[in-house]
């Protein structure tokens, strides 16, 4: 199958709707949604929202290979305060969020993270701040960001794809590894990844080609003692997510001629009791500019949410836990092995 090209299997890959067939183990052609329908997951229906995940820019003082935002310091979209203030008056009106998920880019380079992060708190919500760590040393007014997370009781989300420099840097950039190894300590010395703070600092791990993580629970005992071990470091949990293909990661597969055997390998590996477990079940996402997704890969794809309106400023509450959640063959990525979700391992 791997040898099949892309032109053969009548993939667009310009056109996020084309519902390409990728074979299954029984040598069977199956679509993403035809895929779950034989289980009788369709149409995909979301629960309760409970998470509001929100993007404030694709910004950030990084370029990562598998970056599936294709964030860097070029990038000019930014969340202005007024759609902030627009995210909040939904968030108010929707009693079942308990968890906003401030992500980016680095979403510490928008000037109004601060202020937000301060009315969320107000609300009584936990906050995630999903922090590349090198952020933190990139310019003293960034220095005292442990301090801040800390007052705020933030969550911290970093990723840091291994506990080798070699194989970070060559998938973050030169110098990475060092930088966040110096963030995390900083971290760790305002009381994050010790049990008895309260003070929640998790990890991730991307894997750096076209393969799938290995099981999550051992790779955070290999990264624990090698971290604790080398660094001194301790954190509280490690999430594996799996490269999702689209983006600057689906460009790297095309260019090496991946792109058919991952998808394969991804199919192959569906899981249908992932399906239950989707972030997509039961998490809301916001573009930097006020549209609302099923999830952040869609938000990726420009695929809007299946509702009347689609802007914070005219979203329906109402119809939110009985829309049809958009799918299609990068869903296979959340699906595959143990399932993927901004939390890690599905089952």
């Amino acid at each position: 199958m791997a040898t099949k090209s892309l032109q053969a299997l009548g993939h667009n890959l310009a056109d996020p709707d084309n519902q390409i067939a990728f074979f299954d183990q029984d040598e069977t052609a199956t679509s993403f949604y035809e895929k779950i329908k034989t289980y009788g997951f369709t149409p995909l229906k979301p629960d309760q929202v409970e998470i509001f995940q929100v993007n404030m820019g694709k910004m950030c003082n990084q370029v990562c290979a598998h970056c599936h935002v294709d964030a860097g310091p070029d990038r000019k979209e930014i969340m202005t305060w007024e759609t902030m203030e627009q995210c909040l008056d939904v968030i108010k009106s929707i009693p079942s969020i308990e968890t906003v998920d401030l992500t980016g880019g680095a979403p510490e380079m928008n000037p109004n993270f601060r202020p937000f992060v301060e009315e969320l708190s107000k609300l009584g919500k936990q906050v995630i701040v999903r922090c590349n760590l090198t952020i933190i040393l990139a310019n003293p007014k960034y220095h005292d960001l442990p301090a801040f997370y800390k007052k705020h009781n933030c969550q911290v989300v970093s990723s840091l794809p291994f506990y080798k420099e070699s194989r970070t840097d060559s998938q973050r950039g030169s110098g990475v590894f060092k930088k966040s190894i110096k963030a995390l300590q900083m971290l760790n010395e305002v009381g994050y990844g010790k049990p008895e703070t309260g003070l929640e600092l998790h990890l991730v791990y991307n894997p750096a080609g076209a393969f799938l993580p290995p099981p999550q629970e051992q790779l955070k005992q290999d990264y624990k003692e090698i971290l604790a071990a080398d660094y001194g470091i301790v954190f509280n949990e490690l999430f594996s997510i799996t490269n999702i293909p689209i983006s600057r990661f689906l460009n790297y597969l095309v260019k090496s001629g991946n792109y058919v055997e991952y998808m394969t390998k991804l199919a192959n590996a569906f899981n249908p009791s992932t399906v239950n477990g989707l972030m997509c079940r039961n998490t809301l996402s916001i573009g930097w500019d006020g549209y609302v997704y099923d999830c952040d890969f869609n938000q990726m794809l420009d695929k809007k949410i299946n509702c009347s309106g689609q802007h914070l400023t005219d979203l329906p509450i109402d119809e939110l836990t009985s829309r049809e959640i958009y799918v299609n063959q990068h869903c296979y990525g959340c699906t595959a092995g143990a399932g993927s979700s901004c939390g890690g391992e599905i089952t």
